[in-house]
């Protein structure tokens, strides 16, 4: 189904998905037309100490102090 005829409303955008690896993993494979997005390394972030997740799609990952994905 085509994003034009998706409501504006079922929108979902990166920082409103649960804080959660699977919901991440989920939603990156919905936004890359269904070909599996996987987590390929977690690594740890030396200085705040935040887990960074490097994604099979070429993007890291990371949460912020209110558990919101943002990409790094």
């Amino acid at each position: 189904m085509s994003q034009a005829f998706v409501k504006e409303n079922e929108e979902q955008l990166l920082h409103d998905l649960p804080p959660s690896v699977t919901a991440l993993i989920f939603y990156l494979t919905r936004e890359n037309k269904g070909i599996r997005v996987y987590e390929k390394k977690m690594v740890k972030d030396l200085e705040t100490g935040k887990e960074i997740h490097i994604m099979s799609n070429g993007l890291s990952y990371s949460k912020d102090e209110k558990g919101k994905w943002f990409v790094i």
